[in-house]
C-alpha cells in the first residue's frame, strides 16, 4: 500500500499543552459487572492500558486507583476511542458500567497527536507504528471515503504515543505500518522494496538455520542430566519447568490443550510481550529455554570462551526489534514471498572436545532456541501480498510432544488466505462476507510408522487433505483407514472433500504452495 496519509486538522496546540474533550457523561459498559467497586458519590483515577478495535466497539484495559490507594484493572467498551495513557475520573451507576464524569489533562507524551512536530521529527523520518483502530469518517455524497485510525509509535522519541491519521483507505487493524513525515500534517507511506526485505530476512533465516539443533537433543540431554553438586538448585527448577511443560499426545488430542500448546511454542513470545502480557514467560517453551541459559551461565569456568552464550543473548535482545521490523515491512510490501522449506530438517549437535557437559548442555539450549526463531523468521518469509492482493499470513512453530519414554517434535504451519480487499462500493453491494482459505501442515517421525507430513485446507465449510508417508507399510495402513477417518469427519460437521495418501514426500519446487492451491475446490 503506497500513498498520502495525513493528520487531521484541528486547532494548533502549543508544544507541551493538553486539550480535554467533552464527553461528561458517557458510558463504559464493563464486560465483568462487578458491584460495589466505587462507593456511591466517590470517583477513582482511570489509565487506559490497551485499545483493542471489535466492530464498532472499542474494548479498553483500565487501571483504576480508587481513593484507598488499592489500584486493579479492569475490561470495559466503549463507543469512542479513547487512546493509550488517556487519564479519566469515572464513578459507577452500577455494577455493568462506569461513567466518565471528568477527563482529567492528558500528558503531552500520551496526548492523541494530530501534528507532528518536525523539530523533534524532521521531514523524512520514517515512523513505525501498530494500527489500532480504523473508522469510516461521515462524509458528503460523492465524496471519497475517508478512514481515521489511531496508531499506536514504536519508534523515535515519541514512541508510546498515539497518532491519529486520515488514510483513503482503510488500515487493517492489528497491522503494523512504516512512513515518511512529509510535514507536519503530511505522511506518505514508505514504498518498500519486498525483495530487499526478503532478502534481509533470507539471510537471517540463513544464519538461524546454521545455529540451530533440533529440540530432542537438548530434551534428551535434560532428562539424562545426572545429579551433581555442581548443579544449581536454581538450574534443577527451570530444567523440572521446563520438562514438565512439554505436552504428551493425550493432551494434544484436547482442543484447549492443544490451542494453549500452540500459544506456547514460543512463536508468540515476543508479540505478547510487546503488548504488555508478561504472562507469556509463564508456560512459553522459548521462555523456559532463555531462562534455563540464564541459570546455566553462572555456573560456566571463568576461563571459557563459550561463544554460544553471547549468540543466545544477542539473539534473545535482538529478535523483537528485528520482528517488528520485519513485520512493519511485510504489511506494506507488494512482491510474492518466496516461502522457506517446510518441515525443518532434524540436526543434532556433537559434542566437542575439551567441552564440559554445562557447556555443551548450553550450546544445546542456544541451538534450540535458535531453531525456534527460525520458524518465526519462515513465517515472516512467508507471509505478505500476492500479485493479485490476496494476503497470505503463515504461522510456523515446533512443539516438541511426549509420546511413551520419547519426545518426538510436531512441526506445525498454519496459513490463512484473505480475500483481496475491495473498493467500499464493491462492499456494500458484497452480500455474503469473504471467505478465508485455511491450510495447516503437520510434520513428525513417530515410531514405528517413520516421517509422516499431512497437508490439510479448509475453505466454506470443506475440508480436504493429502497424507505422504516415506514407508510403505505406513502408506499403505493410512490408506486403508481414510474411509474411517472420512466418516469421523463427517460425524464432526465437516464436508469432506480429497482424502488421499501417498508414499514419499510432498513435492517442492520453484512454483510453491504459497502460489497455487494444491486442492482447487472451485474447479
Amino acid at each position: 500500500m503506497t500513498g498520502e496519509i495525513t493528520l487531521p486538522p484541528l486547532p494548533q496546540l502549543m508544544p507541551g499543552t493538553a486539550r480535554t474533550l467533552p464527553i461528561s457523561g458517557e458510558l463504559l459498559k464493563l464486560l465483568q459487572p462487578l458491584e460495589g467497586l466505587i462507593a456511591a458519590g466517590q470517583s477513582a483515577k482511570a489509565e487506559v492500558l490497551s485499545l483493542k478495535q471489535a466492530d464498532q466497539t472499542f474494548q479498553l484495559l483500565l487501571k483504576l486507583t480508587l481513593d484507598s490507594g488499592r489500584q486493579t484493572t479492569v475490561q470495559a467498551t466503549s463507543n469512542q476511542p479513547l487512546p493509550l495513557g488517556t487519564s479519566l475520573a469515572v464513578t459507577q451507576p452500577s455494577a455493568g458500567n462506569l461513567a466518565i464524569t471528568v477527563q482529567q489533562a492528558i500528558a503531552a507524551s500520551v496526548a492523541t497527536l494530530t501534528r507532528i512536530d518536525t523539530t523533534q521529527l524532521p521531514v523524512g523520518t520514517l515512523l513505525q507504528g501498530k494500527v489500532l483502530t480504523t473508522q469510516l469518517q461521515p462524509q458528503a455524497a460523492g465524496q471519497p471515503a475517508v478512514y481515521r485510525s489511531l496508531v499506536s509509535l514504536l519508534n523515535t522519541a515519541l514512541s508510546g504515543s498515539t497518532l491519529s491519521i486520515d488514510s483513503p483507505q482503510p488500515l487493517r487493524i492489528g497491522s503494523l505500518l512504516s512512513a515518511l513525515v512529509q510535514g507536519s500534517q503530511s505522511l506518505s507511506f514508505v514504498p518498500l522494496s519486498g525483495r530487499q526485505e526478503q532478502l534481509a530476512i533470507a539471510q537471517q533465516l540463513a544464519t538461524q538455520q546454521s545455529r540451530q539443533a533440533s529440540l530432542t537433543g537438548l530434551i534428551n540431554a535434560l532428562q539424562n542430566l545426572p545429579p551433581s553438586d555442581s548443579t544449581s538448585s536454581e538450574l534443577r527448577v527451570a530444567v523440572d519447568k521446563l520438562l514438565a511443560g512439554l505436552p504428551d499426545l493425550q493432551q494434544l488430542s484436547n482442543p484447549k490443550a492443544l490451542a494453549q500448546a500452540l500459544g506456547n511454542s514460543g512463536a508468540f513470545l515476543e508479540s505478547r510481550l510487546l503488548a504488555g502480557d508478561n504472562s507469556a514467560l509463564a508456560g512459553d517453551l522459548k521462555g523456559n529455554l532463555l531462562r534455563l541459559i540464564a541459570q546455566m551461565t553462572p555456573g560456566l569456568p571463568s576461563s571459557t570462551s563459550f561463544n554460544a552464550i553471547i549468540a543466545a543473548n544477542t539473539l534473545a535482545q535482538v529478535l523483537p526489534s528485528f520482528v517488528r521490523s520485519a513485520l512493519g515491512t511485510l504489511g506494506q510490501v507488494s512482491a510474492k514471498p518466496q516461502p522457506g522449506g517446510f518441515p525443518l530438517p532434524s540436526r543434532l549437535l556433537q559434542s566437542l572436545e575439551e567441552e564440559g557437559d554445562l557447556e555443551h548442555l548450553l550450546r544445546l539450549a542456544a541451538a534450540a532456541v535458535s531453531r525456534l526463531q527460525s520458524h518465526q523468521l519462515a513465517s515472516l518469509e512467508q507471509s505478505g501480498l500476492t500479485d493479485d492482493g490476496r494476503l497470505l499470513t503463515t504461522w510456523q512453530l515446533e512443539i516438541p510432544m511426549r509420546t511413551m519414554q520419547d519426545v518426538v517434535p510436531l512441526q506445525v504451519k498454519f496459513q490463512r488466505e484473505d480475500p483481496a480487499e475491495k473498493p467500499p462500493e464493491e462492499k456494500r453491494q458484497e452480500r455474503e462476507p469473504k471467505q478465508q482459505l485455511w491450510r495447516v501442515e503437520l510434520a513428525f517421525d513417530l515410531e514405528p510408522l517413520g516421517p509422516l507430513q499431512v497437508q490439510a485446507q479448509l475453505l466454506k465449510g470443506r475440508l480436504s487433505s493429502q497424507l505422504w508417508a516415506e514407508r510403505p507399510f505406513t502408506a499403505s495402513l493410512i490408506e486403508s483407514h481414510l474411509g474411517s477417518l472420512r466418516e469421523r469427519l463427517l460425524a464432526s460437521g465437516l464436508d469432506v472433500g480429497d482424502l488421499d495418501c501417498h508414499l514419499g514426500t510432498p513435492p517442492q519446487g520453484p512454483k510453491t504452495r504459497l502460489e497455487q492451491r494444491w486442492v482447487d475446490e472451485t474447479a
